[in-house]
């Protein structure tokens, strides 16, 4: 709750470069948004500072699923469930033969045998695709941020809550339409032949704050995809909004941790509570503490 005590939130003249990360003012307390990716490299850590000041300062996270009640066995349960085609169908039925040839073609390029995927459906495919892709050049979720800061709340003993349940996070990927999948999967085989750059670029920009760079290229990017952008960005945001606005009214102090691309933009969370008459203000790492 004392946030005016830790100087590498100040945004005068102190202050260093922006990061990804705002502050949003309630009526008694502070709700932090902080901007995440996923997975990250070894080589991406120490994280900018004012992320573990942040932390110190809130009393309880908010995440996108509620990290520490996880059940691996019952997690796999749903994906197999939701990801699985129905017994007969295959990958190639659903995206037809020549564009399956040309998701061959661009796999084959990447090294990945797609032919494992034969019994998934596209989204599936896709996310699958993806995690090989990062993992070959040393990304891992235990390095991402929400696992960085679920690690450090289950030390401390830290409440940490979630928007969403596994199950209602894949129904939003399993509920687009064949066409929408299709797409994800053609769009992220194009994207993986180019990943490392992709990545650099992006880490750089997300530790930066550099919002204008993640508007144009992460978030113009998905919104070329007009049923994937509200399904998967748009939609969910406005639906974590009334509960942000409840947290806005309590006494203590949140962080909530989402994916970037939910923070920037017209439908971006900290713009949409502006619109509803909230303070909202990027937060900024202190110059000398990185």
């Amino acid at each position: 709750m004392w946030l005016w005590l830790l100087p590498a939130v100040a945004l005068a003249d102190g202050a260093g470069h922006p990061v990804t990360m705002w502050m949003a003012e309630g009526t008694s307390n502070r709700v932090y948004l902080l901007g995440s990716v996923h997975l990250l490299r070894e080589q991406d850590h120490p994280l900018p500072t004012v992320i573990d000041e942040v932390y110190d300062d809130a009393e309880t996270l908010y995440m996108e699923l509620d990290m520490d009640d996880i059940d691996p066995l019952q997690m796999q349960a749903t994906i197999n469930r939701l990801g699985m085609l129905d017994e007969g169908a295959s990958l190639r039925d659903v995206m037809g033969d020549e564009l399956y040839a040309e998701a061959m073609s661009a796999a084959a390029e990447l090294e990945i045998p797609l032919e494992m995927l034969e019994r998934t459906e596209p989204w599936f495919a896709a996310i699958t695709v993806e995690q090989l892709a990062l993992a070959r050049i040393g990304f891992n979720p235990l390095y991402g941020v929400e696992m960085h800061l679920l690690k450090k709340a289950t030390r401390d003993g830290k409440t940490i809550l979630g928007f969403e349940s596994v199950e209602q996070q894949l129904a939003y990927l399993d509920g687009l339409s064949l066409d929408a999948q299709r797409e994800l999967l053609m769009q992220t085989l194009a994207e993986s032949a180019a990943i490392r750059e992709i990545m650099d670029d992006l880490i750089l920009a997300w530790r930066s704050g550099d919002i204008d760079y993640l508007e144009q290229t992460l978030l113009e990017d998905v919104s070329g995809y007009p049923e994937l952008y509200d399904t998967i960005v748009a939609n969910r945001n406005r639906l974590w909004l009334d509960t942000i606005d409840e947290l806005l009214e309590r006494g203590e102090d949140y962080l909530v941790v989402v994916g970037a691309l939910h923070l920037v933009g017209e439908d971006g969370v900290p713009q949409l509570l502006e619109a509803r008459g909230v303070r909202v203000t990027q937060m900024h790492e202190q110059r000398g503490m990185e």
